[in-house]
Formats: C-alpha cells, structure tokens, sequence
C-alpha cells in the first residue's frame, strides 16, 4: 500500500488544524464531522479518507500539540551548552508556541479527557518525558531541591505559559510573549534562590 501522498497530507493538517479551532471554540461534543469537514473545505464524508472519525481527529490534534513540543524540547536540550541555556531555551519555544498555537493548548488542556484510556496513557506518557527534560535541567541549578519540589515549580510554569489560552489578549504578541519569558524565567531563579537558602542551614518546611 503507498504512502501519503503531498495532497493527502496537506488535507490531513487543513483537517486537523480545522478540529482544534472549531473544538477550542465550542468544545468536542458541540462539534460535528460536517462542521470540522466545511471549515477544512470538504465535505464530511471525505473527512472518512483520511481519519477513522472524530475521535482520532481529537487524538491527532493533541498529538501535534505533544510532539512539537517534545521534539522541540530534545533538540534545545541537546544543542544547549548548560542548564541555564537550556532552560532558556525551553521557556522561549513554549511561549512561541503558546502563542501562536493557542488553540492546539485549549484542545489538550479541556479535551484530552475524551481520549480513549490507551490515548490518554500514550499522550501522558510524552508529557512526562517532556516535563522531564524541564526538570532535569532545572536540577543542575538548584541541587538543593527534590524532584518532586521541581516537578511542582516546572509544572507551575507551564500553568504560566499555557494561561495564554485563558484569557483576551490585551498586547501584541511580542510584548505578551517577552513578558511570559521574564515571569517564568523569575519563577525559576526563585526557587534556585530558595533552595541555596535551605542549603544554608534554614529551616525548610514540610
């Protein structure tokens, strides 16, 4: 059997970025084939040539959310000289992508639930391998803290970031985005700054 083919695939994301606007805008179950199959400039039914139904157009909308996020994570990772600058470099990539991909966040954020139990478990699993690389990182700066400590702090940022989804848009983008990289890269010395702090004989609490 052969491949995609150029148009079919370039059909496949018309359809794909078609069901994370319209699903952002009113949510899965107030959205229809036809609906998703219009707004791509099809009709419904050709919708069946490229994707089973509604329900692996979700998975594959939240996929392309979770894979370019992760894929984009490994190679700054990988490029990084240190831990500062890959930590840099991860918040950056999140922001563009929070901003200009809003839409694939609302889907994953309200939607991922409507996943099959095996979807939901495979997609938990890339979020964890991403979040990780987040972590890791950070505990090169801040030795002092445990895992889980981290795991709270990075995931925090990643409620910073995705908020983005949440609300009206009052600055352009460039001004939105700078802001968000000032805050989250804040938060992080923060908790640098807390752990050297406990290091140095304080009480922490537990």
């Amino acid at each position: 059997m052969g491949g995609v083919t150029p148009r079919g695939a370039a059909r496949r994301d018309q359809l794909v970025e078609a069901t994370a606007v319209l699903v952002a805008e009113r949510g899965y179950h107030r959205v229809g084939v036809d609906d998703i199959g219009a707004a791509a400039g099809v009709s419904g039914a050709a919708i069946y040539r490229h994707f089973a139904g509604k329900q692996e157009l979700l998975v594959a909308v939240i996929e392309r959310a979770v894979d370019a996020l992760l894929g984009n994570a490994r190679t700054i990772v990988a490029q990084s000289p240190d831990a500062r600058a890959a930590l840099d470099g991860l918040i950056g990539a999140h922001v563009t992508f929070a901003l200009t991909q809003t839409a694939l966040i609302t889907v994953y954020d309200q939607e991922a639930h409507n996943l099959a139990e095996d979807e939901r478990r495979r997609l938990r699993r890339q979020q964890r391998a991403y979040g990780d690389l987040w972590v890791d990182a950070l505990a090169q700066l801040a030795p002092g803290r445990t895992r889980a400590e981290l795991e709270v702090v990075v995931h925090g940022v990643f409620g910073l970031l995705n908020s983005v989804a949440d609300h009206h848009r009052l600055l352009d983008d460039a001004d939105e985005g700078r802001l968000l990289h000032e805050m989250a890269a804040a938060a992080f010395r923060a908790s640098e700054r807390s752990a050297k702090e406990d290091s140095g004989g304080r009480t922490r609490i537990r």
